[in-house]
């Protein structure tokens, strides 16, 4: 069985508060091959680790700053300084209308002292943990919302591609997967700013499943759904559709998102998850939020 890789889902995010430096660090300690970064734009054009361009949903932001929100309610990332958002304090993903947590199991929302911090900060963390483990793991960033960030006047691929560089992230052959989820970006990232990285065109929608043979003139890889992949059940077994074949046939790898052991929908187990998905889908590796499990079930196999 060729090397499937494991990508730490926004850092150990089961255990975890998401893409916290103690999240990042616990993930490296389970020896996934890839940690994941989203990045937004703070408002003095740093680049931050958070999956949206909110915050509302995942720092105290509404009762630190509650007269800093747009007319839609919601508090942006992009409206604060990095200093400003250094000072709000992260906890476990929760709906901001309700307060509700949004994973009852995992870490207790508005406990500990997690705060945010900057994608140089992180990518230092990982290069020096690989420094004094004799480790290679690697980041795999994302650029979010790219046509929001335009709209604001922020440059926000150029910005990360700036700080991927200055930290020694340029060809393929560095230990960084670039992905994004607009793939007109994706296009430009290859084509306009002739940027040599591992790219992975990340899939959101059906439709989209039509358009391997393009995305393979920039693309190395696809992101999709693990629904995606799932056709029906014919007597109790999962049989899939062409996606991975098809991807597999133009060059493409394919890692689909995101594994999750308390959010099963489908299986009965996340081993029979990952059995489903990674070996008889015969997927190249998988985002997941508990990289420790899938590294167990992935070494199993051997």
């Amino acid at each position: 069985m060729k090397k499937k890789i494991v990508i730490a889902h926004r850092g150990a995010s089961g255990y975890l508060p998401e893409h916290t430096m103690e999240s990042k660090a616990m993930a490296f300690a389970m020896n996934p091959n890839f940690i994941e970064q989203d990045l937004v734009l703070s408002k003095d054009d740093v680049p931050i680790v958070i999956h949206d361009i909110y915050l509302d949903d995942v720092t105290d932001v509404a009762k630190k700053f509650a007269n800093r929100k747009r007319k839609d309610g919601r508090y942006y990332v992009i409206d604060f300084t990095f200093e400003e958002l250094k000072t709000l304090k992260v906890t476990e993903r929760f709906n901001p209308k309700t307060g509700k947590q949004f994973y009852p199991g995992r870490f207790p929302k508005g406990k500990g002292s997690f705060k945010l911090h900057s994608f140089a900060e992180e990518i230092e963390l990982i290069q020096n943990l690989n420094k004094s483990t004799g480790k290679n793991i690697g980041i795999y960033p994302e650029i979010k919302e790219p046509k929001f960030h335009k709209k604001e006047g922020k440059k926000l691929t150029e910005i990360v591609l700036k700080t991927l560089a200055d930290y020694g992230y340029t060809t393929k052959e560095d230990n960084c997967i670039l992905q994004c989820f607009d793939a007109k970006e994706l296009e430009r990232i290859r084509k306009e700013l002739k940027c040599d990285l591992f790219l992975v065109q990340l899939i959101e929608f059906e439709k989209e499943t039509k358009n391997f043979a393009h995305f393979a003139t920039y693309a190395n890889g696809i992101g999709p759904w693990y629904k995606q992949i799932l056709d029906k059940k014919v007597s109790g077994k999962w049989q899939f559709n062409a996606l991975v074949a098809n991807a597999h046939k133009l060059g493409l790898q394919v890692h689909p998102y995101t594994f999750r052991a308390d959010q099963l929908d489908e299986f009965t187990s996340f081993k029979e998850m990952m059995q489903i998905l990674l070996i008889e889908a015969n997927v190249d590796g998988a985002f997941t939020d508990f990289p420790d499990l899938m590294i167990n079930f992935l070494n199993s196999q051997k």
